[in-house]
């Protein structure tokens, strides 16, 4: 079939992939434009992978704040070059990120950034639990090791579900735009506030002392 420049420019259009990519796409799928937006995904996200042992250390660092005041996040996102680090669509990803932060409060980038104690404690919380439910001894592993890909996927950034899209990771997206701009792209840190976090087991703690002290 021939692909012709109206096909091009409307796959370009609909993706946002450079001209020779559209029509490499569309010769692929023969024509056929989600078959050719479907392979566009498929390997922009292979070309992600091949840059992601490339060095990121430009980037911004961005903020976002919620519900008037009572939720603020700070994040920082490296990328390549200081050049892409102004693209829009880049700009839009460190933002969703923050959103992301603000909504689901994770509590580290990625898996890899849990101290090795964190997860033997969740294992011990999941295999004592397993255990006391009476759960056969040889399905117990197992079910622990679901247990924790579950809690990955609940406190790590990249592994929770995107907020706008829920078929897809955090992950994902960030190497969709990887493809997409052509640069390595990392999620590096975010600190996220909640007004009055934590002052409540001050408080208790506060009490907790004045009670000790009264009754020496």
């Amino acid at each position: 079939m021939q692909i012709t420049a109206q096909m091009v420019k409307e796959l370009r259009e609909m993706t946002g992939a450079g001209m020779m990519d559209c029509k490499k796409a569309l010769q692929a799928a023969e024509g056929d434009m989600q078959k050719a937006v479907k392979w566009l995904r498929e390997n922009d996200l292979a070309a992600a992978e091949k840059k992601s042992g490339r060095i990121a250390a430009e980037g911004v660092v961005d903020s976002y704040i919620h519900e008037g005041g009572r939720i603020g996040v700070l994040i920082e996102v490296n990328i390549e070059t200081d050049f892409a680090a102004k693209n829009e669509e880049f700009k839009g990803l460190v933002r969703d990120m923050a959103m992301q932060v603000a909504a689901m409060k994770p509590l580290y980038v990625r898996r890899e950034d849990i101290p090795e104690e964190v997860i033997e404690q969740e294992r011990d919380i999941a295999r004592n639990q397993a255990i006391k439910s009476g759960k056969p001894e040889k399905i117990v592993d197992k079910i622990v090791d679901g247990r924790i890909e579950k809690f990955y996927q609940e406190v790590c950034l990249m592994e929770q579900a995107y907020i706008r899209d829920d078929s897809k990771t955090c992950e994902q997206l960030v190497k969709e735009m990887i493809g997409k701009i052509g640069e390595n792209i990392k999620v590096r840190r975010f600190v996220r506030f909640e007004m009055g976090e934590g002052l409540e087991k001050r408080n208790e703690d506060f009490a907790e002392e004045v009670a000790a002290q009264l009754n020496k």
